[in-house]
């Protein structure tokens, strides 16, 4: 009996040290990045040594005695204020009456990152010219996800090889332990006989049962969802070029985020805006562009638009084309051969991008065929301009680094879990928003009187089924 308490203890100690592994990590400071962004950007400054809304971050837990009462006061800055804290009650007689937002749903290890973001922007970080490591901003970030899985394959080999180790000394300790009691010893079991015992073969469906539940449940939860969906599109268009290099403003091509229930996929009028003047990419020269100048009878040749263009044969307008192509490729030094080569192989991609043959569509002319990504339910209301213009809602919020993405996916879930959470942590930005005055009449005496930090949107009714369906 002693070794099968002895067993259970091992066991308990094994899952106990594979979660611990599992959830203990080093600080990110990419994600304390996205976090600070996100969470504190707004009253904190981001080179952590000059003041704005908020007091400078930069030594911040050097300020406190106790890191654990910082991690609260991050949390809950005015109940720490309410019960008298000196440090805290120290802040707020410096800073009154500016109340500090309360981020009760940040764990341990999104402040620690946001904290090992900080200690990072203090040293240099990817401050212009900083002393420390230099973060370039649209670098496609790593996959982590992948360095994760294997460092999870292997914790999972190793421990899989310390169980069958232990199962071995076990049975070795009961063997010996009946020989003392008894006097007699009994046949060995060999490691085949172990682990095709009947308790371990009860175990092993008990686990089969319970992770073939979790993954049933799982899959059914998801089940119409698109998260990470990456479809390939007819252009090969760059966010990482235009919103990262060049800072175009998503709002600029997105028009319709700021005033509409719609973001809107940009016409192709709008890339004329800009490409009408610049006819060479960074990245594919004349490759993607003039799909563009193809599709809405722009002659790059003349800098004018094509009269009568939907009237032309797919010959007539692949001679405009080619010829562009090909005198471009001459200029940038190739030869005649090359170019030749060049302006059939960019043709036939503009033919593949701009018609669909499956719907009965051979023109060219006409308008680019994106590939929808985001989906919502066609019973779900979502305005974009209650969000962004109203709410003040960031894209890269609900959308991901949209600015690192050569091409783009689905960032978020877009369940009603996640939109429903979002609505229980987002605060409610009263300043310079009219929108919000009535409900600021009903909440700011509360806030006065630290009965309460912040005013969240499901406090004005943003969990309510009508507000989405309707």
């Amino acid at each position: 009996m002693a070794f099968k308490r002895l067993n259970y203890k091992l066991l308990i100690f094994f899952f106990s040290f594979l979660t611990y592994s599992t959830f203990s990590q080093e600080v990110n400071v990419e994600a304390g990045k996205t976090l600070f962004k996100n969470q504190c950007a707004s009253c904190h400054n981001k080179d952590m040594k000059s003041k704005m809304t908020g007091p400078a971050l930069g030594g911040v837990q050097d300020r406190w005695d106790d890191q654990a009462d910082l991690y609260e006061w991050i949390r809950n800055s005015q109940g720490m204020i309410a019960a008298g804290h000196p440090r805290a009650v120290e802040l707020w007689n410096e800073w009154k009456p500016t109340v500090m937002n309360s981020f009760p749903n940040l764990t341990d290890e999104d402040i620690a990152n946001i904290l090992g973001y900080v200690d990072f922007q203090l040293a240099g970080g990817d401050q212009p010219n900083g002393g420390g490591l230099v973060v370039d901003e649209c670098a496609v970030p790593t996959a982590a996800e992948d360095s994760n899985r294997l460092m999870y394959v292997f914790l999972f080999a190793v421990l899989a090889l310390l169980a069958l180790i232990l199962t071995r000394i076990i049975s070795q300790l009961n063997h010996i332990n009946q020989v003392k009691e008894t006097g007699i010893a009994p046949e060995k079991k060999t490691l085949a006989e172990a682990l095709t015992s009947r308790s371990t073969i009860s175990f092993a469906i008990f686990l089969a049962i319970v992770v073939g539940g979790y993954i049933t449940v799982q899959n059914a939860t998801n089940l119409g969802r698109q998260q990470g969906y990456q479809p390939e599109q007819p252009i090969n268009f760059s966010h990482i070029i235009h919103a990262c290099e060049h800072k175009i403003d998503c709002n600029y091509c997105h028009d319709g985020a700021r005033r509409s229930k719609h973001a809107v996929i940009p016409a192709a009028n709008t890339c004329m805006n800009c490409h009408k003047a610049i006819k060479n990419g960074s990245r594919y020269g004349t490759q993607e562009l003039t799909k563009i100048y193809a599709s809405v009878g722009f002659d790059p040749n003349t800098d004018k638009y094509i009269e009568n263009y939907e009237d032309l044969s797919e010959e007539d307008i692949k001679k405009i084309y080619t010829r562009w192509i090909s005198n471009q490729a001459i200029e940038n030094g190739a030869s005649v051969e090359e170019a030749q080569e060049l302006e059939l192989n960019q043709w036939d991609g503009i033919v593949e991008a701009l018609t669909n043959p499956d719907a009965g569509d051979n023109m060219i002319a006409g308008p680019i065929e994106w590939v929808r990504i985001h989906n919502l339910p066609d019973h779900v209301y979502f305005n974009h301009s209650q969000h962004v213009s109203v709410g003040k809602i960031e894209c890269q919020q609900c959308h991901g680094k949209i600015e690192q993405m050569a091409v783009v996916k689905q960032y978020s879930p877009l369940s009603m879990g996640w939109c429903i959470n979002c609505h229980r942590q987002s605060e409610v930005k009263f300043a310079d928003n009219g929108y919000y005055q009535n409900y600021y009449e009903n909440y700011h005496k509360e806030i006065e009187n630290l009965d309460r930090s912040g005013v969240t949107v499901e406090d004005i009714g943003g969990t309510e089924c009508q507000k989405c369906h309707y």
